[in-house]
């Protein structure tokens, strides 16, 4: 059985960060990275949408290490793939990939303190083993979007599509199309697809907070002109980071006078009819995502009429189109249901430790990261108010550090113990629909430190660079004992 210091599950944006991370602070440290698909890139690869793009500017979703040069910061999808592609490639991570490995089954032994984790293979199973399991395999199922049925949709004669499969051979020009959802995939595929559709109708249940923002950055684009490239990348993102920062906890504190802020943005774009009907959220500012419109494309195709917006509830199908409960009827040739992901953890991998099976789920998150009695075992999770990687090269450097002091100390195992009482809250403080749909399945966090799950990068910058390893955590070195099962016995049959 092939044996690695560290085993990262998943090549997207936070596994090609693992391996910079790794190989720039635990040198000595050998790593795979197992990638359950036959390419690198994650949700950039997966998704192939019309105008697929990110809602992060690239200063924050680009890594730390390696600035974005281009002039967009609002990139789409082909380009943020080339990105996390070249930088692999850059740093020979991407020779350290074994594509193909859907990761199903982890067994921890304190015996010989490590995981055998388990992968399917070209239809078999095949086993590798590791010191220690770093999961960066996103937050969602990417072989299963959420689809809710609706009443009648066998009758419909058109095509039905969700933008997590989008099919190849879709020709939607001159078509009616319906986008139902409001969240950040509709927004990102209505102005898209109405440049060439006959036209495109944006169907929400109910309103989303929108903004617009120049898809180039000005500041940037003239700082890289006069400043050394990765300089001109750390201020512009330092920049960022703290004017979201402050915008998100300026919208928690005064919701009242966000909320007016954002509707106030929105009417140099649209007509207050417009805004009072379908932009108008019942929630406060913050309490779910923003979804960030470039360059006002959605509130362009808006205004030229090749787009429109109907907030109202599907009552059914039938042959032509969609009938409302308000008694409206929307005509099509096109459904495209963005309605939403489906949430995993850990892509649902079964965990065993010393046989035991583990439901996550009924453990307590440890700074965002780990898990309560879970040995050797770390997980990338993003921001819900930010750009996913910042959270995901903070989680990466913790990992180097807390693998240096394990080796320092002769330490083999590492395990977030609780000490005292906790109270639970839910892993995510969020309103979002795929949020409150999964959090059942999520761990809890806790209401004291390390087991609080902070939305703040400056709060993690200090605890996860500066703060102590041993708060909360064990440091143990196991002693093999005959009546203890061997490794070769972890193997599943």
């Amino acid at each position: 059985m092939e044996h690695v210091d560290v085993i990262v599950v998943g090549a997207g944006i936070s596994g090609i960060g693992a391996g910079y991370h790794l190989q720039d602070k635990c040198r000595d440290r050998s790593y795979m990275i197992l990638e359950g698909r036959a390419d690198m890139g994650g949700t950039w690869d997966l998704f192939r949408y019309p105008g697929i793009r990110s809602d992060s500017d690239m200063y924050t979703l680009g890594y730390i290490f390696e600035p974005w040069t281009e002039a967009k910061a609002i990139a789409d999808g082909p380009n943020i793939l080339n990105y996390v592609k070249r930088t692999a490639a850059k740093y020979g991570i991407d020779r350290h990939i074994r594509f193909n490995h859907h990761v199903k089954a982890a067994s921890w032994s304190s015996d010989e303190a490590r995981w055998i984790v388990t992968a399917t293979h070209e239809g078999r199973d095949v086993h590798y083993s590791c010191n220690f399991l770093f999961m960066c395999s996103g937050y969602y199922n990417y072989a299963k979007g959420h689809r809710p049925h609706f009443e009648g949709e066998e009758s419909f004669a058109g095509r039905i599509i969700h933008p997590q499969f989008w099919p190849d051979d879709l020709d939607y020009a001159g078509k009616r199309v319906v986008v139902i959802g409001s969240g950040a995939t509709a927004v990102t595929i209505v102005p898209e697809m109405a440049k060439s559709a006959a036209h495109v109708t944006m169907l929400q249940r109910s309103p989303t907070y929108v903004v617009s923002r120049p898809s180039e950055d000005a500041v940037a684009n003239r700082l890289r002109k006069f400043l050394p490239t990765k300089l001109a990348y750390a201020l512009v993102r330092w920049r960022n980071v703290l004017f979201g920062m402050y915008f998100f906890n300026a919208a928690r504190k005064h919701p009242a006078q966000a909320k007016e802020r954002v509707l106030e943005m929105l009417s140099e774009h649209l007509p207050s009819e417009t805004i009072a009907a379908h932009f108008t959220p019942r929630y406060n500012v913050w309490d779910q995502r923003l979804c960030l419109v470039p360059d006002a494309d959605l509130f362009d195709a808006i205004k030229a009429g090749t787009a429109s917006v109907v907030t109202d509830t599907i009552d059914r199908f039938d042959a032509g189109g969609i009938a409302l409960n308000s008694g409206q009827r929307l005509d099509a040739d096109i459904v495209v249901t963005a309605t939403g992901l489906e949430l995993q953890l850990m892509s649902d991998v079964a965990f065993t430790v010393d046989g035991e099976v583990r439901d996550l789920a009924k453990t307590y998150n440890y700074k965002g990261m780990m898990y309560s009695d879970m040995p050797n075992l770390a997980s990338s999770f993003g921001y819900t108010n930010a750009s996913w990687t910042l959270k995901a090269d903070l989680t990466c450097a913790y990992v180097c550090r807390l693998l240096n002091t394990m080796k320092k100390r002769g330490m083999r195992q590492a395990t977030p113990r609780i000490e005292g009482d906790l109270e639970p809250a839910p892993f995510l403080d969020f309103t979002s629909g795929y949020v409150t749909r999964a959090m059942e399945r999520f761990p809890k966090q806790g209401n004291r430190q390390p087991w609080q799950v902070h939305q703040n990068y400056l709060k993690d910058l200090m605890a996860l660079r500066y703060g102590s390893v041993d708060d909360g955590m064990a440091f143990s070195n196991p002693v093999p004992t005959p009546t203890k099962q061997r490794l070769a016995d972890a193997v599943p049959a």
